[in-house]
């Protein structure tokens, strides 16, 4: 599937020049609340209901605009939205990243560790403790590096990991919802003293 892609400046001209746009970050909620494009609204990809979302638009005939952290997950989103036969749909090239790094405005909340840098963390844990159970003469720690290995390689070659699927969802990957919230026609207000700012 062909995604449109549109990069971060493109977008924030559009906005500029008073375009209608929507935009949806499928970060996990954690990584939103650390950084985002201030009129971005948080929809996690493994939360994302593509007819939902696209019966609850106010302006279907304005393209939806997709951002994530670095383009993969945006594209990921795009697709399930193509799958659907809504092709209305354009990825933010390079993510939040490429945005931030654009001296583009963005909304700066509490530091997290990347969930990237998590899926690392744990599957290099898991090689070295399958490594030493195979050292002992364990045959399960064999198979338990092979697996994480494997796993590394699916991951690598259809750009989907089933790791970081699994910690996204982890208490500490998720923000405390807040009790109540405003939004308006461009996203989630998000004013310096909001509770998605800290």
């Amino acid at each position: 599937m062909n995604v449109t892609t549109m990069s971060p400046r493109q977008l924030h001209d559009r906005v500029q020049s008073g375009a209608s746009i929507e935009l949806i970050d499928v970060r996990t909620p954690i990584e939103y609340r650390e950084v985002h494009v201030s009129f971005a609204r948080n929809v996690p990809l493994d939360q994302l209901d593509v007819a939902k979302l696209v019966q609850d638009r106010k302006d279907s005939g304005q393209p939806l605009y997709v951002i994530c952290r670095s383009g993969s997950r945006g594209r990921q989103a795009c697709e399930k939205f193509l799958a659907a036969g809504y092709t209305n749909v354009v990825n933010v090239d390079g993510g939040t990243q490429a945005w931030d790094q654009a001296g583009l405005p963005v909304v700066r909340g509490a530091k997290t560790m990347s969930l990237e840098r998590q899926v690392r963390i744990a599957a290099g844990l898991l090689v070295l403790v399958g490594a030493a159970l195979g050292a002992m003469g364990n045959p399960y720690g064999i198979g338990l590096a092979a697996f994480v290995g494997a796993g590394l390689m699916f991951a690598g070659i259809t750009d989907t990991c089933g790791m970081g699927l699994l910690l996204a969802r982890m208490p500490w990957n998720q923000v405390p919802k807040a009790p109540s919230s405003e939004t308006n026609s461009s996203g989630p207000t998000c004013p310096s003293k909001s509770s998605c700012c800290r």
